[in-house]
């Protein structure tokens, strides 16, 4: 497990598909890829198929819809759903996600997938231990931050001419 800068500590096993968060307050978050599913080696947790994944805040089952991870830097948010309460992470730059609950946001995270976590503005907003280790959990199991769309496209376009 590696402590990160906002306090919570993660355990990230890219292999078997686990990140855990947990911390002194912190209900325990897991993020888990289903066993003997092959590990995308670009996405900390193994994978963005939602019915390959399974999320739990303190024991509790909850609902995790990734989305795409394609050309657009919103198809890299992250939904996440515990009780009535609606989480999103979604870039904001190349390196760093924004962080929302309901809608409102709470903080920006960075994470370069190697599970550490650094999050910024948590403590400003309010943020409560559940909305920390949850925040924490995605910007782990994911990385955090995205190209810009017309970033992409240049790319691709480079990419083709020889």
């Amino acid at each position: 497990m590696t402590q990160s800068d906002s306090g919570p500590v993660v355990r990230l096993d890219h292999p078997a598909g686990i990140v855990e968060v947990a911390g002194s307050g912190l209900p325990l978050v897991r993020i888990v890829r289903s066993p003997g599913t092959e590990a995308h080696p670009h996405i900390p947790v193994g994978t963005r198929d939602r019915a390959l994944l399974t999320l739990t805040v303190d024991g509790a089952p909850a609902r995790i819809v990734p989305g795409r991870g394609r050309l657009l830097r919103s198809s890299y948010r992250v939904d996440a759903f515990t009780g009535d309460t609606r989480y999103r992470l979604v870039p904001c730059s190349l390196d760093s996600s924004r962080f929302l609950r309901d809608g409102a946001p709470l903080g920006t995270l960075t994470s370069e997938g190697d599970g550490h976590v650094r999050s910024e503005g948590f403590a400003d907003a309010g943020a409560q231990p559940r909305d920390i280790a949850v925040g924490t959990a995605l910007a782990a199991a994911f990385g955090t931050g995205g190209q810009p769309w017309w970033a992409t496209a240049l790319d691709m376009a480079g990419e083709l001419t020889p």
